[in-house]
């Protein structure tokens, strides 16, 4: 690649994008600690509460679809500062919300904003570093989207245990209107010259079809598995999904090209990140619904006890994005994926009595597998896709990380309460002790399964193969030139 040919990054651009994208993922986090916090002021179910979370990974999962066409029509900086302002429009909703569903409108609106950053940053940063740097550049993006969890529980603890939840988004106010000023005066309006246009059906369908999905899996906690709504939900929801997606492969311009998936490395990379997903925002919610309403845990300690795994996941991000340059993907996923299967499977095995030094190693040692598995795989599958897919890329991997978030979410929440539900329904008047014990029981159940998960995960990551390939810069874009007679990526 000659130097007159290579356009350096803009990274005036990536350090606002970065900053937005800090916000949005440490309000993705900030709640988990005061769910039970928000469940008692609401007085609603451990299901019903799920949907703090599991609205707002809803939502981006049915935005995030509609992104790789955004990327295409719009320059980076109207998307980000769209983004920014519903995102502040949601947060000063749920901060003064006076109920429930108040509360979920405004975490509504909060996710459609950040639905777009994600995707936004990672094709910012795919398309501005040639493949053989991206491992290390995906790692700082990393470290931003796990530093957040890493001050996001304690600062919440602390928080909440000394003001109220509220104040988790009055605080975000200022600091989103900083970022939004500098965002306006300072990032870059660079034109796109590609002629996107949207298509209402395609809308439609996805709208309806991972809706259906989602709202089927986090409705199964109340209303069980076989119920009626439930199981019309899911066969709307995967009946509308499919058409959706035989549209698109139809379409010559499809809104989400889900070609990408015909790319081996791309196809495999998806399938592991969707399952770790599942696993790391499962432990993020059973954990503090475990040592508050069983241990009777605050939630400063609790936020003191996630802080060192968050703060690992975060720091070696970077780290992991290097080894990944010299090593590759697989021996990295298959240490990693290891680690997590191992410890998830220790926190199966929870008893009432489970000492907090025990709790916060394990958690910090599954933190490193985690972390050992992301930032490698996901650069490995982008590396095996030309330029020209790459935010379609890029959009549907921030999809699959809402929509399977939010799936491992609802699943694992709904089998701890319907298998705590089932512990306790043959005892007329059951004690708390009873109760928090049907509780437990349901928790060491979800995280069996979460570990079972991971292990299948783990053995689907010797398969990977490192993507190599030469890139050539020109108008602001990665072109990725083809090192095999086949004209594609090279596997070795």
């Amino acid at each position: 690649m000659s130097a007159q040919h290579e356009k350096k990054p803009d990274y005036r651009l990536i350090i606002i994008l970065l900053s937005g994208a800090f916000v949005s993922f440490l309000s993705n986090t900030f709640l988990n600690v005061a769910l039970p916090s928000i469940k008692d002021e609401f007085d609603v179910s451990t299901s019903t509460v799920q949907w703090v979370t599991t609205a707002y990974m809803l939502v981006s999962g049915v935005v995030v679809p509609t992104t790789a066409f955004l990327m295409q029509k719009f320059s980076a900086r109207k998307l980000f500062l769209a983004a920014l302002l519903l995102f502040l429009a949601g947060t000063i909703i749920a901060g003064f919300s006076p109920t429930f569903a108040i509360l979920i409108l405004g975490r509504m609106i909060q996710a459609s904003g950040s639905a777009i950053l994600m995707p936004l940053l990672m094709n910012v940063m795919i398309t501005s570093f040639p493949p053989e740097k991206r491992g290390t550049a995906m790692g700082v993006f990393s470290l931003v989207m796990f530093f957040a969890p890493a001050i996001g529980p304690t600062l919440s603890g602390f928080v909440v245990q000394t003001l109220s939840w509220h104040w988790l988004f009055y605080m975000m106010i200022p600091v989103l209107l900083i970022v939004l000023a500098v965002g306006y005066f300072q990032l870059p309006e660079i034109g796109n010259k590609y002629n996107a246009k949207i298509d209402i059906p395609s809308v439609i369908l996805s709208t309806i079809g991972f809706g259906g999905i989602l709202y089927g899996f986090s409705a199964a906690g109340n209303s069980g598995w076989l119920s009626l709504d439930v199981m019309l939900t899911l066969l709307i929801g995967i009946i509308t999904t499919y058409f959706y997606v035989m549209r698109q492969v139809r379409m010559d311009q499809p809104m989400l090209d889900f070609k990408v998936y015909t790319f081996p490395m791309y196809r495999l990379s998806a399938i592991i990140i969707g399952v770790n997903n599942m696993a790391l925002f499962s432990g993020m919610i059973l954990m503090p619904i475990f040592l508050q309403d069983i241990q009777g845990v605050s939630p400063l300690e609790t936020g003191l006890l996630l802080l060192p795994g968050a703060l690992i996941m975060g720091l070696l991000s970077p780290l992991s994005g290097k080894l990944f340059d010299m090593f590759g993907p697989r021996v990295l996923a298959v240490i990693g994926l290891a680690l997590a299967a191992s410890t998830t499977f220790f926190f199966s095995r929870l008893e009432m009595e489970t000492g907090f030094g025990y709790l916060l190693t394990i958690y910090a040692i599954r933190a490193l597998g985690l972390t050992l598995v992301n930032t490698p795989v996901m650069t490995n599958g982008m590396n095996d896709l030309p330029s020209a897919l790459t935010p379609h890329g890029s959009s549907l991997n921030s999809m699959l990380q809402q929509v399977s978030g939010a799936v491992g979410t609802a699943l694992l929440i709904s089998i701890m309460q319907s298998w705590s539900n089932f512990r306790i329904a043959g005892i007329p008047d059951p004690s708390p002790e009873q109760v928090n014990q049907a509780m437990l029981d349901g928790i060491n159940l979800s995280f069996f399964i979460a570990s079972i998960l991971l292990f299948i995960s783990m053995i689907l990551s010797f398969f990977l193969k490192r993507v190599t390939a030469r890139s050539n810069i020109s108008q602001g874009g990665a072109r990725v030139r083809m090192v095999d007679k086949d004209d594609m990526p090279d596997r070795k």
